[in-house]
């Protein structure tokens, strides 16, 4: 049985864990991870005073090493620790398993066609479309109140990164290729974490399913760059550049402290609070930021800010009102008249 979690408690889900050396592993993790995606998509290596340098393109073998090492970690995790009896189908894994494959390989290609404020509104707005995929995949219902807090947060999350971004005219532009790969990523992100969600019927630990999903994606990203040709160009770029190497290397570091969590919020919380989590997660990364380095925060994001707030309070009343009235309708034994 999911236990409830009240809406004040979705930043805590985030900074407290079973421990606070943990909890700090993750937010290190999701702050550097999304720092080296960007340098390694972006930027090239090897550059000198006579070359500048090249650029590695395939996305395909980053997550390929994203997903070994996930997979190495789970499955040492499995080894040595007790975990519960695994009843779910291996091949149901698979699903969630492709999707997420498809999903990443969307947002690393779309990095290269868009410009940041079009990143920044196709992730904040990540928590309706889940919700609304939640509804097909698991026929989950949403309270209007759920949907109308989801929608403000975007919006306030929207507002705030957008005012504390870069300036349009440091920015790419956005191609109507990034579009669709903005799509596919929502879609398929949406599918994966709702899916998963659906499979911790099966009362598994969230390092088994950490374990089955991985199995899978590197089984697909494998053939995939099996199929191309791509595997060894990119074990070849590795060779070239130690610091992409390095950089590769960290960076599946991080995906794989980040799936510990994931996993573990989809668990026990469903997928729709774990996509405001990381929606809210970007936005106190920045003011986090702003605090540290003396950025100045505009109206525009104050108010986002504002919006955001405003939103988890109402959260907070809307779900303290349906307990109460849950608890209203319980009904009142009379006394036994003898």
């Amino acid at each position: 049985m999911r236990l409830a979690m009240p809406a004040s408690c979705y930043l805590a889900t985030c900074w407290c864990g079973t421990s606070g050396g943990r909890t700090t592993l993750r937010q290190v993790s999701y702050l550097t991870w999304g720092v080296l995606q960007e340098r390694v998509m972006t930027r090239s290596y090897g550059a000198t005073a006579t070359w500048a340098g090249e650029r590695f393109t395939d996305s395909q073998f980053l997550v390929l090493m994203n997903r070994v090492l996930a997979f190495i970690v789970a499955g040492l995790y499995c080894l040595f620790c007790k975990q519960p009896r695994h009843g779910a189908p291996m091949y149901q894994y698979s699903f969630a398993s492709l999707s997420n494959v498809l999903s990443s390989w969307c947002q690393y290609e779309a990095l290269k066609f868009v410009s940041f404020p079009t990143q920044v509104l196709a992730k904040a707005s990540k928590v309706i479309p889940v919700m609304l995929m939640g509804k097909l995949v698991s026929r989950r219902s949403y309270e209007h109140w759920e949907y109308l807090t989801a929608g403000l947060i975007s919006i306030g999350v929207s507002m705030f990164l957008l005012s504390s971004g870069p300036e349009p005219r440091s920015s790419q532009a956005t191609t109507l290729s990034g579009v669709i790969l903005l799509g596919g990523y929502i879609a398929f992100d949406s599918f994966t974490s709702n899916w998963q969600d659906a499979l911790f019927a099966y009362k598994m630990s969230s390092v088994q399913m950490m374990l089955g999903v991985n199995f899978f994606s590197c089984l697909f990203t494998v053939g995939s760059l099996l199929e191309q040709g791509a595997l060894l160009e990119g074990t070849r770029f590795m060779g070239r550049h130690s610091e992409f190497a390095a950089h590769a290397l960290l960076l599946s570091v991080c995906s794989a402290c980040g799936q510990l969590f994931i996993f573990y919020t989809i668990g026990q919380f469903g997928a729709a609070v774990f996509t405001i989590i990381m929606t809210l997660r970007q936005a106190f990364a920045i003011l986090l930021s702003c605090l540290l380095y003396g950025h100045t925060i505009t109206v525009v994001g104050g108010l986002g800010v504002a919006v955001v707030f405003a939103a988890l309070l109402l959260r907070v009343y809307a779900r303290g009102r349906l307990k109460q009235r849950g608890k209203k309708a319980v009904p009142i034994e009379s006394p036994v008249q003898v």
